[in-house]
Formats: structure tokens, C-alpha cells, sequence
């Protein structure tokens, strides 16, 4: 439904892709995406126009219109939110993504305006113009390097080249929780450890922010937290820990007791981890939760396919480690 009301918005031929033609929302496991392409027109310190690309998966959006009529809010204390409008009954705020990502953007004929849903909330984002969508591997999408997060103020999660342009994968989830702290990841400061119990864990996302979040949070609740910044990062990270206790003559239930993952990471998603975990008989065992803002009643569909034994939607924090202490505290009673 997502894809196929994505593409009836978008012009020319790649616009008349229908369902029956793409089905990647309902495949699971195939390490492989959907991205709708956009650009910014830019106004450049010396006056001159630059266009930049930029991408956001297909499954964080639910159409894209052109520029709609909007009301301006009482209080405009976001210079970013442009306003509010209507769409079918529901009041969605429009922002202006140049200005949220510090640019000055350069008027056009007809700004589109892409509407997505992720993290539980329904926005919109004006952008200077839409091009098509690609379908990726995760393979071909590389992760940023920490000089490239530290210039962009983190505000990307991918590079990926196509059509001869750099793309960009835009982190909408912190554009958005920038705006709107109640949006944003937060952590509770009464988690605590309530049975003394060392449990180990393994975080895999590839956002620095996000995964200096949830250690910290995993830490207050007793857990030990290894990190890894993508799929490939952490089944490498199995692998060594899995040769570890090998060489000791130790269960693997002495060195990990749960993993959880994002879903969307540049070489290895998380859906593909998930299905490699799952099928490997030594590691099958070993609960996997996922933690991402795909997790929808439309998309859950995907990791209960791939194996996953708890799905949680971001932002939620306090849940994710309640559920990531019960599931490895049910892990170490099974052995």
C-alpha cells in the first residue's frame, strides 16, 4: 500500500510502478531496500544554487503531494515547522527540511511536500522536488564516516551512489526529534538493576547517537553492553565472542544472553541479521529484539518472518529494556 501510493505520486514511468510490481514491503530477510530519491535546491554562502540528493526509505513514507495549503501555528517557536494542514482528515505539521538541516533553500515553481510515518507520528517534510525510487541492496549503502557525522551534525545514516550522484540517507528520526523532544529517545532515571544479575547484550545500530542512548540505559538496568555499528559489524562480533567461549569450554550462554537491532544499517540490516542468527543452529537460541522506527502494525510482519522474538517501536526506551532484561533472564533459565 505504502509503495504503491508513493508511486502513483511520483511522475513519469518509474510513477506507474504498481504493487504487483514491487513487493519489497513484503519481503523479509532480503538484505535489500526501497528509496525515494529527493533534492534541496540550496543557496551556497557565494550566492551560487547547488542541488543536493537525498534519500529516505519507502517505508517511512506514505505519499508525496505537492506543496498543500497551510495554517500557520499561534506560536511558531520551531522556525523549521512551517505550519499545518489537512490530509484526509488528519492535521499533520510541514516542514521545511533545507531550513531543519541548516540550509537556506532556493524557492522553486512546485516544492513537494513527502509525508512519512515513522515513530509513531505522521509528518510532513517540504523538499524541493522528488525523483524517483531505486532499489538497493543495504551492500551498496556506506556507512559514514565519524568525520562526515561530525560535519553534518550526525544527521545522516548512509552514503549511497546512484545514477553517477551522491545520495544521502537522511536521520529523519533526529530531524524530527530536534523539533519535538517528546518524538526523540529518551531514558528514565529510576532503571535500576533489581536482582544483582550481569546480563550481556549486544546493540547493533548504526546511529552513534542511538546506541550511546541505549547503552546507557541497558548500564542502569545491571546490563553489560557491547556495541556494533551495523549487521556485518555485528556478526562479526558473534563470531569472535562464539570462538571465545569456545576456546574456553564455555556455553555461549556464559558470554551473551541477548542482541537487539535496528532495522535499517548500511551493509547488513537488521532483518537480514535477525534471519542469519536464526538459522545458524549455535546462535538460534540467543533472543533477538528488534528496535527501530519501522516497527508498524503493517511492517511487523518482516521480523516475526525472519525470526525475531520481540519487536519494539522507537522511541520507546524504558520498554526496550524491561523487555531486553526478561528476555535474558528467560534465555539463562532455558540452559
Amino acid at each position: 500500500m505504502l509503495v504503491s501510493s508513493v508511486c502513483r505520486l511520483l511522475s513519469g514511468a518509474e510513477g506507474k510502478r504498481t504493487m504487483s510490481q514491487t513487493n519489497i514491503l513484503l519481503e523479509s530477510g532480503t538484505n535489500e531496500l526501497e528509496v525515494v530519491v529527493f533534492y534541496i535546491d540550496e543557496r551556497l554562502p557565494d550566492g551560487e544554487v547547488y542541488r543536493g540528493y537525498y534519500g529516505i526509505n519507502v517505508a517511512k513514507v506514505l505519499e508525496i503531494i505537492r506543496k498543500p495549503n497551510i495554517t500557520e501555528l499561534p506560536t511558531m517557536i520551531k522556525t523549521a515547522v512551517m505550519g499545518t494542514f489537512n490530509l484526509r482528515n488528519r492535521v499533520i505539521p510541514l516542514i521545511d527540511l533545507p531550513r531543519s538541516l541548516g540550509k537556506e533553500s532556493v524557492p522553486v515553481e512546485e516544492p513537494k511536500a513527502v509525508v512519512t510515518w515513522f515513530n509513531e507520528a505522521i509528518n510532513a517534510f517540504q523538499v524541493s522536488g522528488v525523483t524517483r525510487i531505486h532499489r538497493l541492496s543495504w551492500e551498496q549503502v556506506e556507512a559514514p564516516t565519524e568525520q562526515m557525522l561530525d560535519m553534518t551534525g550526525e544527521s545522516i545514516t548512509g552514503v549511497v551512489r546512484i545514477d553517477g550522484r551522491v545520495v544521502f540517507l537522511l536521520d529523519m528520526e533526529k530531524v524530527v526529534g530536534d523539533l519535538s523532544p517528546r518524538l526523540a529517545l529518551s531514558v528514565s532515571d529510576d532503571t535500576i538493576n533489581d536482582d544483582g544479575v550481569v546480563y550481556k547484550v549486544l546493540v547493533v545500530d548504526d546511529s552513534s547517537t542511538m546506541r550511546r542512548m541505549i547503552k546507557s540505559s541497558l548500564i542502569k538496568m545491571g546490563l553489560e553492553v557491547t556495541v556494533a555499528i551495523n549487521g556485518k559489524d555485528a556478526w562479526d562480533k558473534l563470531e569472535s565472542i562464539l570462538s571465545r567461549a569456545q576456546e574456553a569450554g564455555e556455553p555461549l550462554s556464559d558470554h551473551l544472553h541477548v542482541i537487539i537491532s535496528d532495522i535499517e544499517m548500511p551493509v547488513m540490516d537488521g532483518h537480514s541479521l535477525t534471519r542469519r542468527i536464526k538459522e545458524t543452529p549455535i546462535l538460534k537460541d540467543v533472543p533477538v529484539l528488534l528496535f527501530s522506527s519501522l516497527i508498524t502494525e503493517s511492517l511487523r510482519h518482516k521480523g516475526e518472518a525472519v525470526g525475531a522474538d520481540e519487536q519494539i517501536a522507537k522511541p520507546d526506551m524504558n520498554t526496550l529494556g524491561e523487555r531486553s532484561k526478561a528476555l535474558a533472564k528467560a534465555y539463562l533459565g532455558r540452559q
